[in-house]
């Protein structure tokens, strides 16, 4: 049989791109390469598509310095023609990466053009039978890179673009969870365009605190932008439902942080419950989603007695003696069921295809509640996805041939 040829994206523009080239580095390590073709296409921080690059499999967590898509001297450019649909891969000369002038500055050609000139370093990478987009964050989580696949006809692993959109922006995916009767955190959600930046929003400090009184909201809060993962730009705002002449000034500092990776921020009443995370799972359109064994996150710093924690970007890939998995989480079976239960729903109520993340809260009285879904969770060493399925007895090369035969069919 044949082998398919199947093209792994990873890296991108957004804050999460060496999250990606990690996670791409275990999905690489783990395909099975006897039934599978596979070509590692990355995209520098500045957007352009290469091939030839570093090879990524030797990326891991753990390293001093976080991995990034490069030019090398053997790189070359990745080149589409969106109305050729899967023959549409092509790849240029490295001089042409440096010479936007060529026309390969945007990494779109027409092959139909009549120049003739203008194509002839230009080499197919062969029918491309399915593209997995190991990307995580803007402009590659977020439904964009989901409707380029969908205009070419070319099928890709993972949400489509209403659920990518949707699960990308929290504001919008709380506004449809709550649409659909599931539960989620008390917020309210900030225009950072319309504050001040020369006083670092200072200007607007107590017109923020006073539309989070007015929301209800009770302390700890967690500021963090709408549109951006892996934790990046999320404060822990402490304080007391009481009058608190600073509670301002923290509230103001903390939005100003989260406003370098989105305009919109929003503010949410920390949740007393466990965290607790579900990978969800439907490969196959016809089939119904399905759920991992529920799995938690254990900040080994909270068991040292630092109650403040909280699992931020150094806990997720920098520092592996931070935090540790437990698949199952340490709850009884019904409340495991009720985490399973909510997971499924979310996923189906956003529309989910291929596979996601739910994160939810276990509140004491044993009620679920929707953090937010992750529609390419991380597929590092470390990361919850494949580790819940591993749990529920799929080995992780399996996750990845479920998920791409799925999409093939």
């Amino acid at each position: 049989m044949a082998k398919k040829r199947i093209v792994v994206l990873y890296g991108g523009v957004a804050d999460e791109h060496p999250i990606s080239c990690i996670s791409a580095a275990s999905v690489l390590r783990a395909i099975d390469t006897d039934r599978y073709d596979v070509i590692p296409v990355g995209i520098t921080r500045k957007g352009q598509w290469i091939v030839d690059g570093e090879d990524p499999k030797g990326w891991k967590l753990g390293d001093s310095n976080l991995p990034s898509v490069e030019i090398t001297k053997r790189s070359r450019p990745v080149l589409l023609d969106p109305a050729l649909g899967s023959d549409g891969f092509f790849a240029g000369e490295h001089d042409d990466l440096k010479n936007p002038a060529n026309g390969y500055g945007t990494n779109f050609v027409s092959m139909s053009d009549i120049d003739p000139g203008k194509h002839n370093m230009v080499c197919t990478l062969g029918h491309v039978d399915a593209v997995f987009p190991v990307l995580h964050g803007p402009y590659g989580e977020d439904g964009t890179v989901q409707g380029l696949f969908e205009m070419m006809n070319v099928p890709y692993v993972g949400c489509g673009v209403l659920a990518s959109s949707v699960c990308m922006d929290k504001h919008f995916t709380k506004i449809l969870l709550r649409a659909a009767g599931i539960d989620v955190a008390p917020w309210v959600t900030f225009d950072a365009r319309t504050f001040d930046a020369d006083s670092q929003f200072g200007n607007s400090a107590d017109s923020m605190l006073a539309q989070v009184r007015e929301a209800g909201l009770h302390y700890p809060l967690f500021v963090k932008p709408s549109r951006a993962g892996s934790s990046f730009g999320v404060t822990k705002v402490e304080g007391s439902d009481a009058s608190d002449e600073d509670a301002a000034k923290r509230l103001a500092a903390a939005v100003f942080e989260a406003s370098h990776h989105d305009w919109k921020v929003l503010v949410e009443e920390g949740i007393d419950g466990r965290e607790i995370e579900c990978a969800v799972l439907r490969d196959v359109p016809s089939e119904a989603t399905r759920t991992s064994l529920p799995g938690e996150v254990v900040l080994d710093s909270r068991s040292k007695g630092d109650d403040d924690a909280f699992y931020d970007f150094d806990s997720k890939y920098m520092d592996e003696s931070a935090s540790h998995v437990e698949v199952p989480a340490n709850l009884p079976q019904d409340v495991l069921q009720r985490v399973r239960s909510v997971a499924g729903k979310a996923f189906d109520a956003v529309d989910g295809m291929g596979l996601s993340r739910v994160d939810t809260f276990v509140r004491p009285d044993g009620s679920v509640m929707v953090n937010e879904i992750n529609t390419m969770p991380g597929f590092t060493s470390i990361s919850m996805y494949p580790k819940a399925w591993e749990a529920t007895g799929v080995e992780y090369s399996k996750l990845i041939t479920m998920l791409i035969e799925g999409i093939l069919r």
